[in-house]
């Protein structure tokens, strides 16, 4: 299996904007069951294909993910090189567990929620070797919510200028959360799992998975209007 010949091939690149991921884009709305159909038709066809040939059917799979596993990795970690790294090693854990795998068991398994489990593993094990800054979740964030763009951000290049900053602000403010409040909220909001999901992947109740979640955006707030507040006071 060679990892790095199957990322230079065109098809299966990088997009030319991944280490632009930093600029977040964070929608707050609920998942769209309908939209999520193909893609799990998808996985699941791609499960039968590795149950049935792995060594034929691996480098589809790196195809199919290396786009989404690189970009969630490089939101947890804030950095392009932690994040190849993490990506290629998960792919790496992946492999060796789906050897082990029966047909039978590798055709059942949900193969998006999986890969993003074994990558925030991979992730999880780097930040304890590099401790990073984080956001307290520890006073009260209810109170504080976040200014409102007023103009359209298409209207006027200052205020087209003034929400790419504000999605760099939310990227920053994401990327120092703590992990128990930044991987469910990329999850979550990010990635556009349900939270029921989410849960299995942190192996949490679904109720400790909302209740990060909604800190974790009360946090945002309140950071990006101090943000707001500081830039305006220099």
């Amino acid at each position: 299996m060679n990892m790095s010949s199957n990322r230079s091939d065109s098809a299966g690149a990088l997009p030319a904007d991944a280490s632009s991921s930093r600029d977040l884009r964070l929608v707050i709305s609920e998942a769209k069951d309908s939209m999520q159909s193909p893609a799990v038709s998808a996985d699941a066809a791609l499960a039968a294909a590795l149950a049935q040939d792995l060594d034929g059917s691996f480098e589809r799979l790196v195809r199919h993910f290396q786009d989404r596993l690189f970009t969630f990795a490089l939101r947890l970690t804030g950095s392009r090189e932690d994040a190849e790294e993490v990506a290629q090693d998960a792919f790496v854990r992946a492999y060796r567990a789906l050897s082990g795998y029966s047909p039978d068991r590798v055709r059942a398994m949900a193969l998006k929620a999986w890969l993003y489990q074994i990558a925030l593993n991979v992730a999880r094990n780097r930040f304890r070797k590099k401790r990073r800054p984080t956001v307290s979740l520890d006073a009260e964030h209810g109170g504080a919510a976040a200014r409102q763009v007023q103009d359209d951000p298409r209207s006027r290049p200052d205020a087209r200028f003034e929400v790419k900053r504000e999605r760099a602000d939310i990227a920053s403010l994401v990327a120092a959360l703590p992990d128990r409040y930044r991987s469910p909220l990329i999850l979550r909001y990010v990635e556009g799992l349900k939270l029921e999901e989410v849960a299995a992947i942190l192996k949490q109740p679904v109720g400790t998975t909302k209740s990060n979640v909604h800190r974790a955006i009360n946090a945002l707030r309140e950071a990006l209007t101090e943000s707001r507040r500081a830039g305006a006071r220099s």
